[in-house]
């Protein structure tokens, strides 16, 4: 069996054995919303891999070498994803009267201590070189660097446990959760979230260098095969995809979210241990990445970042991306100290880029706009910090 005919039977065996395990757990009580999990965490993961979408990555593109096609990604997701989630939530809740919110959405509280978080959670992301979501998915290309990112936010997740209880009888408990169609109304929150993207996107084009955006096309089949599977994919066509995703797993299941799973394990472990408080005062009340004492072996958020991680190794087999290296000593030392900053701010701010961000902004939550705020600010202090001390990436 020669290599080509490995990269495409190795990805078609892992998806069709994703659409098996799919079709075998939809007979389990819960079975279509765990099958449905599955399935939309392997397209997630999929769209991830084939883009590099990755919240650090891409704003480090953008500052660094002044190449807008992942921040504008990025910001189709969020535009698109608007549109798409209000259609939703308009029929749900058809007056956005106050005392009334969407189902499940992730509207969560707004106050120093989410500002704390997001700032934390960007500077692990620089010190880790990827969001969360992106090191679920690197996984699948062998790096070296994720697996001791995502033990450190473990970590994190429990250090957050253990500080939660004063975190938020200082602040927290007296921050509101802000609806902006509760003070503005659907339409007026539509067109204030979509002029914001576009103000973005246009600071980020006039940030861009000329080479990076100079555009090609492909005019034949191989062009065309290598632009889908080898290649990274085109920012609007991913933001849009992004966006599909996250309103598609809204309607039948749950915002989408890439933490409450490792954040259930971590919970369940430290209360058995005795060592988080047995009651973690109003986290069960509050909106975001919830995270649960865990009493049976399937959940939604896990078989979605299973599918996740199978669907992207995949995809990167397929591209001839899976590259596993041997970890150097930096390797761990990065991984773990920037998970653990990214998994007590995940935890503290009840969610992550894709939590908090993405869901938040898509369901017209004030939380997601102030975590973008906090969060590229945190980023952008640890870029300039990794370069000011040399720190390799």
């Amino acid at each position: 069996m020669n290599l080509l005919s490995t990269r495409v039977i190795v990805p078609l065996l892992i998806l069709f054995g994703l659409a098996y395990l799919a079709n075998s757990i939809s007979g389990l009580e819960g079975g279509r919303s765990l099958a449905f999990s599955l399935l939309t965490g392997a397209a997630f993961g999929i769209v991830l891999q084939r883009s590099r979408f990755c919240f650090l990555c891409n704003f480090r593109d953008l500052v660094e070498q002044r190449d807008p096609k992942g921040v504008i990604a990025i910001l189709v997701a969020l535009a698109a994803g608007v549109v798409f989630y209000h259609i939703v939530m308009m029929a749900w809740v058809p007056v956005p009267i106050l005392g009334r919110l969407p189902p499940n959405a992730h509207i969560g509280p707004v106050g120093p201590v989410l500002g704390l978080a997001a700032f934390v959670f960007g500077l692990g992301m620089a010190m880790s070189g990827s969001c969360l979501s992106a090191h679920i998915y690197r996984l699948g290309e062998g790096s070296p660097v994720s697996p001791f990112a995502l033990g450190g936010a473990a970590i994190g997740f429990l250090i957050g446990f253990m500080t939660w209880n004063p975190l938020y009888l200082a602040s927290v408990a007296n921050s509101p959760s802000v609806w902006l169609p509760h003070s503005i109304g659907y339409p007026a929150t539509i067109a204030l979230s979509l002029g914001v993207c576009a103000f973005l996107a246009v600071i980020a084009l006039k940030l861009a260098s000329a080479r990076h955006t100079a555009q090609s096309d492909f005019i034949d089949l191989a062009s065309a095969m290598k632009a889908v599977f080898v290649e990274r994919w085109p920012p609007i066509t991913v933001g849009i995809l992004v966006a599909l995703i996250s309103a598609f797993a809204f309607l039948r299941i749950a915002p989408l979210g890439v933490t409450a799973e490792l954040g259930s394990i971590v919970r369940t472990a430290g209360t058995a241990a005795a060592v988080i408080p047995d009651t973690l005062l109003g986290l069960d009340t509050l909106r975001g990445c919830a995270t649960i004492i865990k009493n049976t072996v399937f959940s939604p958020n896990g078989l979605f970042v299973l599918g996740m991680v199978l669907a992207s190794f995949a995809a990167a087999f397929g591209a001839g991306q899976f590259q596993p290296k041997r970890p150097t000593l930096r390797d761990v030392i990065r991984g773990s100290m920037g998970g653990i900053l990214m998994g007590w701010g995940a935890m503290t701010g009840l969610g992550c880029t894709v939590g908090v961000l993405l869901s938040g902004v898509h369901a017209g939550a004030l939380s997601g706009w102030v975590f973008l705020v906090f969060c590229s600010f945190g980023a952008w202090v640890g870029l300039f910090a990794m370069r000011r001390f040399s720190i390799a990436r």
